[in-house]
């Protein structure tokens, strides 16, 4: 029995364009089962959706009520940490460029380009300043231009593993950083407890490197047709691309819509 559906939004439940399509809004509103959204996304993307229920944000950093959009719960990283993170990853990636999500704006600084005009941030002229500016940090971004994301993900974990959570959900030399033990999963699993479900009864759809932990947890776990070559080797289900409803179409055959 499925009792609750956790997908990830970009390349997964969305179509490209941050598109809700009818089709995938129309089964998500039928099925009989909780939804939780599971993304790297923050809550002001989320809010957007016309969602309702629950969402995990920033890799688990952030519990968002989609019906109330209020924050519920948040895991900050010490700015001291983020200090010493950001120092570390400039020694080891000299072009590295260092942005926070505070959870309410993106501030990054001059070196830090990884957001096309359309993503909302703020440009600030040193990364003091970005430190002084952020009331609370609820996920580091580090971003190096050209620089393939696996590799990149690999000498920031051996450099900062053990202060922060690393991991990314494809950007090219995009990372994405949390406090240590934050992820989708550890988040979704302490809300299903509080819900009374077990991991048997949750379906989790992901594409990406940072899916991998919410794919892992949850008893059904499916990756898109368009994932990252380690998610389809992580997962026996395969799920249609998002660019054909995919997770639309396997709730669809689940819950016999």
């Amino acid at each position: 029995m499925i009792r609750l559906i956790a997908t990830d939004l970009d390349g997964t439940l969305l179509q490209p364009g941050g598109v809700l399509s009818d089709r995938t809004r129309a089964t998500l509103d039928a099925v009989d089962a909780d939804v939780v959204v599971v993304t790297a996304r923050p809550p002001r993307f989320v809010a957007d959706l016309g969602l309702t229920g629950t969402a995990v944000c920033s890799n688990g950093a952030v519990v968002y009520d989609l019906t109330s959009q209020t924050v519920t719960h948040a895991q900050t990283v010490p700015l001291d940490v983020v200090r010493t993170v950001s120092k570390t990853l400039a020694g080891v990636i000299p072009d590295v460029g260092i942005a926070v999500e505070t959870g309410l704006e993106v501030l990054c600084e001059p070196a830090f380009r990884g957001f096309s005009a359309g993503n909302p941030h703020r440009t600030l002229e040193l990364l003091d300043h970005v430190f002084d500016e952020a009331h609370q940090v609820v996920q580091m971004l580090a971003w190096a231009p050209e620089r393939e994301s696996d590799h990149l993900m690999e000498i920031a974990r051996e450099a900062v593993g053990q202060h922060v959570t690393v991991t990314h959900s494809g950007g090219l030399g995009l990372l994405e950083i949390s406090l240590p033990g934050v992820s989708k999963a550890a988040t979704l699993e302490a809300l299903c407890g509080t819900r009374g479900i077990g991991r048997d009864e949750v379906v989790a759809f992901g594409d990406m490197p940072n899916d991998l932990s919410v794919l892992g947890w949850a008893g059904t776990a499916y990756a898109m047709g368009n994932a990252h070559p380690l998610v389809k080797q992580a997962c026996a289900n395969h799920a249609p691309p998002n660019t054909e409803d995919g997770v639309a179409q396997v709730l669809e055959q689940l819950f016999r819509l």
